[in-house]
């Protein structure tokens, strides 16, 4: 696995928020929805964002704005125009005194607007949980960046939104997970110092050998001897120049690496604790839970059930294992 594979593989939305926007100029909208990622992709037409804290940022026909929250912020045909729309939590339309907008601005399947031949129109997605998104992958983002990405995607997405056919969800899912990774690829791509530092420390030949290693096999039990003896120079060196490379010495890394990945594989339905220490290199899923606790603060049983929003253990097909148990107990 490369530096970006690794990076972007955290994306898998499930009911993610989508619609397309069809305006005619004034229009502004604030969105207070706290999701952790909007995607906002010009159909025609230009748009501006408005962050709560910087720059006003514009985007046009074929340019694709990522916006990272939780915190508001506003979307519209010019900064100037005040916000009429307001969107709750859960796509909730309103106007700033609360009333109900939602039968005022729907214009078909998935389709929204003041005009349903509009001169501004948009496809928005919205991944509605933090979990859905690689926390690196957040880490790593500005709170709101442009980028066009030359792709087919904003097309076929477009095509498939309008459609109430079985099985539409899962792939309009698929289709904004991909172009939320082809549009970070482009980014990053042009935009390499705005990497993370750990994402440019892959072109050392010391510390990028060391650090595709941890990524291709996290469950290896790597150590720094075992890492300098595989890259060529002693011990002190590597955690010297990775430390200053990366920014942490190299098991800090290692486990901040690990438990990012455990964290999207407890999503998975038939993750068990145990399965996923053994994915992610603990021995055992006492010492799996410990190290997710201490980082988390909740423990990987508890973690899943935050993010999935179902009671313990309610999503795995298999009962829980006693060592599972005993990986959530306060000894754990």
């Amino acid at each position: 696995m490369d530096a970006l594979a690794s990076l972007l593989d955290g994306p898998r939305a499930r009911g993610a928020f989508l619609l397309k926007a069809v305006l005619d100029p004034p229009w502004a909208m604030r969105v207070q929805d706290r999701a952790p990622l909007t995607l906002v992709a010009m159909l025609r037409g230009e748009a501006w964002a408005i962050p709560q804290a910087g720059e006003p940022v514009k985007a046009g026909a074929g340019e694709v704005m990522i916006i990272r929250g939780p915190d508001p912020y506003v979307v519209a045909d010019d900064p100037a125009t005040p916000p009429g729309i307001v969107i709750h939590p859960g796509g909730r339309c309103s106007d700033p005194a609360g009333r109900d907008l939602h039968d005022e601005l729907t214009l078909g399947v998935r389709t929204w607007g003041n005009a349903p031949d509009g001169a501004h129109r948009m496809l928005v997605g919205t991944y509605r949980m933090s979990g859905e998104i690689g926390a690196r992958l957040l880490a790593a983002l500005p709170p709101l960046l442009t980028v066009e990405p030359e792709s087919p995607l904003v097309a076929l997405l477009e095509q498939e939104m309008t459609r109430d056919e079985p099985g539409q969800e899962v792939m309009l899912d698929r289709l904004l997970d991909l172009l939320l990774i082809t549009s970070l690829r482009a980014w990053f791509t042009r935009r390499r110092d705005a990497a993370p530092a750990w994402y440019r420390a892959l072109a050392d030949p010391v510390v990028g050998r060391a650090l595709r290693m941890m990524h291709q096999d996290p469950a290896r039990p790597w150590t720094v001897a075992a890492l300098a003896g595989r890259t060529g120079v002693s011990r002190a060196a590597l955690a010297r120049r990775f430390t200053e490379l990366v920014g942490e010495p190299p098991m800090a890394y290692l486990t901040g690496w690990r438990l990012a990945l455990a964290a999207d594989l407890l999503r998975e339905p038939e993750a068990t604790v145990a399965s996923v220490a053994r994915r992610v290199g603990y021995g055992s899923p006492f010492a799996f839970s410990a190290a997710f606790k201490r980082v988390r603060g909740v423990s990987p049983r508890q973690y899943r059930a935050m993010v999935t929003g179902s009671r313990d253990g309610e999503h795995s097909p298999a009962p829980a294992t006693d060592r599972d148990t005993a990986a959530d107990s306060p000894e754990g």
